[in-house]
């Protein structure tokens, strides 16, 4: 070897060494130091101003969608259709956002997303035909790629003793605009007929009565889009090219290269190098346990509303409004408070465990509470069921043993969606070999989750309604789709005793050990 690449190598070695003594130094003093570093709020706040706008863009349609379809024969149907569409577009192209992230930066991709949310809103509140709807709910899918690129952000700005609660913020904001999406389309669809006093003289919201709501939508969009315009930074860092030797030799090039291993060239990872064994086995356990989550979101309302002959609780839309209310309580404790303390004790993949068993006792003992209902409803109006919440004092022992059941079970449900979900995201992102790679781990996860939105509720539609048209005994009466959401929660549960416990530890902020092999 030529004196040259001696010296090289020397270099190298002398500076990797430091690298990992420093790394070393930095793991000790993290380890004696227990104190958890402050969240970066400066940066956090543009950020959940921008993660608002989806949740908001998602719900907002639900109160009326079913008069936008102007369609009553069909009109199960083409609201159905309007869900989908957006849910399929984003399945095509979330993975294509979070590989361009990794090449062009994070800020980029979030104000075309931002830009996306904007359009959409506004072709859907000027929208006259089912077919200007779906262009525009598909246009929004197409460019909702913002969740797993801000996830990636997420990961880029937390450290260890924070990532979990940042992590927390995002099902938190979700529960936020899902709950102010459905208010604002509720309360300000239709203003004219809603606000005659105000609105009835508006010819422009007569002509397009959901307007007015897709108008508010699109200012708190552009209040995210302004946010990141000025205040966002861009997080992704570019890592500089290595030094390359200055001897002009093809011979002492290629020993260099086999020698120093740390001089190659830093490049993105592949999809087949990032699709390790670890990486799958979390990527399956996301897969099924998104689609037992997606299978139980639908056939609760569903469940809800039925008959108690048909195996349901005959709650009109009020009392299922109040069960889900009452259970939602709990996120904010539960997100903020409870799950940072308990991965920092016992990691993420501890937690994604438990939540995953809260939520099989969930699934399998729901259904029986129709058996209370039943009784309920051959010994008393159904109709104090119904109103049960304005009627507190009357209620029977039966009523109250009923709801405090269904309580207890939406809380259970709820704690292992906490759990479960925010530990997903978090071991999401430790498996990022490094941080170039967060925007296609993100994406995958992303992709994922889209896509099991599609399939679980139609096949928990389709499970309920073939159920209650047979006379088959348990488990395949009125509890199948119950029992085949806590089937799918049992195998993704299996599924991660397979991972190791090396997907607690932040891959990307890891110090890598240099190589011992001798030429």
């Amino acid at each position: 070897m030529s004196q040259a690449a001696r010296t090289i190598e020397s270099e190298d070695i002398q500076e990797d060494s430091a690298d990992c003594l420093s790394c070393a130094s930095s793991n000790n003093i993290s380890s004696e130091q227990t104190k958890e570093t402050p969240l970066p709020w400066d940066k956090l706040s543009v950020l959940l101003a921008v993660r608002l706008s989806e949740p908001i863009n998602a719900t907002m349609i639900l109160p009326f969608v079913y008069q936008a379809t102007k369609s009553p024969k069909d009109i199960a149907f083409y609201a159905s259709l309007l869900f989908a569409s957006f849910s399929v577009c984003q399945t095509m192209t979330v993975m294509y956002w979070g590989r361009l992230s990794d090449r062009i930066g994070r800020r980029p991709v979030l104000m075309i997303g931002l830009t996306g949310y904007l359009v959409s809103f506004l072709m859907f509140g000027v929208s006259r035909s089912f077919a200007w709807a779906l262009t525009a709910r598909c246009l929004n899918g197409l460019l909702a790629g913002n969740v797993a690129v801000i996830k990636s952000v997420f990961a880029e700005i937390s450290d260890d003793t924070n990532r979990a609660r940042m992590m927390a913020l995002l099902p938190l904001m979700w529960n936020i605009g899902s709950v102010g999406g459905a208010a604002i389309g509720g309360l300000f669809a239709d203003p004219v007929h809603q606000y005659p006093n105000i609105f009835g003289d508006v010819k422009i919201f007569q002509v397009f009565p959901y307007l007015l709501p897709c108008l508010i939508g699109c200012s708190i969009t552009v209040f995210g889009l302004a946010m990141g315009i000025f205040k966002l930074e861009e997080t992704l860092v570019r890592e500089p090219p290595v030094r390359k030797p200055t001897v002009s030799s093809s011979s002492l090039a290629t020993e260099a290269t086999a020698l120093l291993p740390g001089a190659e060239t830093i490049k993105q990872h592949t999809v087949w190098d990032l699709l390790t064994p670890t990486v799958i086995r979390v990527m399956s356990t996301n897969v099924v346990m998104c689609l037992a989550v997606a299978m139980c979101d639908q056939a609760y309302p569903i469940f809800a509303a039925s008959d108690p002959s048909d195996g349901g609780l005959g709650f009109a839309s009020r009392g299922i409004g109040i069960s889900m209310a009452i259970s939602s309580v709990a996120v904010l404790y539960l997100q903020l408070v409870a799950y940072p303390r308990l991965e920092r004790k016992h990691g993420a993949l501890w937690c994604y465990r438990k939540g995953q068993i809260m939520l099989i006792p969930f699934c399998l003992a729901l259904p029986f509470l129709s058996m209370l209902a039943s009784r309920l409803e051959a010994s008393i109006n159904s109709q104090v069921v119904l109103s049960m919440p304005s009627t507190w004092m009357n209620m029977t022992a039966d009523e109250l043993v009923l709801w405090v059941l269904l309580i207890a079970l939406l809380l259970a449900r709820t704690t292992g969606m906490v759990l479960a979900f925010t530990s997903i995201n978090l071991l999401t992102v430790n498996l990022a070999p490094s941080k170039s790679d967060l925007g296609f781990m993100n994406g995958a996860q992303q992709l994922a989750m889209s896509a099991t939105r599609i399939i679980g509720p139609v096949l928990a539609g389709s499970v309920w309604s073939w159920s209650i048209k047979h006379t088959f005994l348990y488990p395949f009466n009125s509890h199948m789709v119950w029992v085949l959401c806590a089937v799918l929660t049992g195998l993704s549960l299996q599924l991660t005793y397979k991972i190791p416990d090396s997907v607690n530890t932040f891959a990307a902020g890891s110090c890598k050990p240099q190589s011992t092999e001798q030429v």
